[in-house]
């Protein structure tokens, strides 16, 4: 793979996204029937991935109902992003993981979101822990989800030898 200098001085495998990549959209679709407290929705996904997921008040508020939240599912957008971003600056580096997991905790007082924390675990063959940790903080940082939220976000590196 070449690596190719984008204008912010960071280098990325050609194979990596970037600013010039074309538009791509992606689409959700919310569906509520009832008022804020009794009522419930579905939600569902472009990819079908999730079709008429269940959520309501109840799956938002209340520990232990079966169905999903909008919160939940920003953690898990999140996470998602936040591995595939360290999988990207890992290979522009020229490392390839074995395994990395990551799950992203969102901190809620009240109706507001406060942090959001990502512990992630990696295994990387040939890189050391200090050099798993400042690849865990730039993409801390530079993550698609990350760049758009206004709210704390913090990280911690578990590097499995």
């Amino acid at each position: 793979m070449a690596k190719v200098p984008v204008t912010d001085k960071k280098i990325v495998s050609q194979d990596t996204p970037t600013k010039n990549s074309k538009t791509q959209k992606r689409t959700a679709t919310a569906h509520w029937l009832g008022d804020f407290k009794k009522g419930k929705g579905s939600l569902s996904t472009q990819s079908e991935t999730l079709e008429e997921i269940n959520y309501s008040y109840k799956t938002r508020f209340e520990d232990g109902k079966f169905g999903t939240n909008p919160e939940e599912l920003l953690a898990a957008a999140h996470a998602g992003c936040f591995t595939m971003s360290v999988a990207a600056l890992l290979g522009v580096k020229k490392f390839t993981p074995t395994s990395l997991t990551t799950k992203a905790t969102l901190t809620m007082k009240g109706l507001s979101i406060d942090a959001i924390h990502l512990a992630i675990s990696g295994i990387v063959p040939g890189l050391t822990a200090k050099e798993f940790g400042a690849i865990i903080k730039e993409a801390e940082q530079t993550c698609i989800i990350s760049k758009i939220l206004k709210v704390t976000i913090t990280s911690e590196a578990n590097f499995i030898a």
